[in-house]
């Protein structure tokens, strides 16, 4: 892999034909394989910042979401982003989640991709404690009906409970049901559904302030319309699928288009990873 942005002397000696000797086995602007602890460099979140306008609220959030699409904007394919991704794209995928404190998911997404609980990885142990982090990152369901197989490890063996983001309209039969199972749940909306802002305010009140979502589409959707999303890591795969296959967010369309500015770019055997901030 290769830092193509930001530009530095070493990239702009090798987009010249510069340097051709054998680059060094620290530089990151390398075409090689890189180590775990330079993804987790590439790919740290913010210092937290403080609540705006409040003295006594803890760090303000920071909410990123990871995701992957073709060159024609699939999200998926025979509905599932695992076709279109990589090994490197997975090696970015764990690094990413061992950074966060919590990773937000849409139902949909935890009955079409079969997730699992997030697992401590020794590799990130450290790094983790240093952050003063839990083994885990905790994963979180967002949902409105609850219609979730809480049989499944994601609810029955996880290393931090999962936590459930639901509205106060939820049915409380399935709101025992997810408690049973151990699951810890959250309302975060005055009717069926979740509001998006309230679900991260939610989150960071429990002390987690480094976010993540995997999507599906249908939830990244909602968190952009709402404002709340702070930074995007966008994985480009080098295929076509065609089809009819989802963007990486559906939903209504915003009234004015949000910008975000590029702040990283790296490549491997065509695959292009990328890591956009709001503006």
């Amino acid at each position: 892999m290769r830092r193509l942005f930001p530009v530095t002397d070493e990239t702009a000696a090798r987009a010249s034909g510069e340097a051709q000797k054998a680059p060094d086995a620290g530089s990151v602007g390398a075409d090689r394989e890189w180590s775990l602890d330079e993804l987790a460099a590439a790919y740290a979140y913010p210092e937290p910042a403080p609540a705006p306008g409040a003295t006594s609220a803890g760090p303000q959030p920071w909410l990123r979401a990871n995701m992957v699409s073709t060159l024609d904007g699939a999200a998926q394919h025979d509905g599932r982003s695992q076709p279109i991704s990589n090994a490197t794209d997975m090696r970015i995928f764990g690094t990413l989640r061992a950074l966060a404190d919590v990773v937000m998911v849409g139902a949909e997404t935890v009955r079409q991709e079969g997730y699992r609980p997030a697992r401590a990885r020794a590799e990130f142990a450290a790094l983790r404690e240093a952050a003063g982090q839990g083994p885990a990152p905790a994963i979180a369901v967002v949902t409105a009906g609850l219609d979730l197989d809480f049989s499944l490890p994601l609810f029955t063996a996880p290393e931090v409970p999962t936590l459930i983001l639901t509205g106060a309209a939820a049915a409380p039969d399935r709101i025992a049901a997810a408690e049973k199972a151990g699951a810890h749940v959250l309302i975060a909306g005055d009717g069926v559904g979740v509001d998006p802002a309230r679900a991260v305010r939610a989150l960071a009140d429990l002390g987690h302030t480094r976010l993540l979502t995997e999507g599906g589409p249908r939830l990244l959707g909602q968190l952009v319309a709402a404002g709340v999303l702070d930074e995007l890591c966008l994985t480009v795969a080098p295929m076509l699928t065609a089809g009819a296959a989802q963007r990486i967010a559906g939903g209504p369309s915003v009234a004015v288009p949000h910008r975000f500015a590029l702040v990283s770019l790296l490549e491997e055997e065509g695959f292009l990873f990328s890591r956009y901030q709001r503006v």
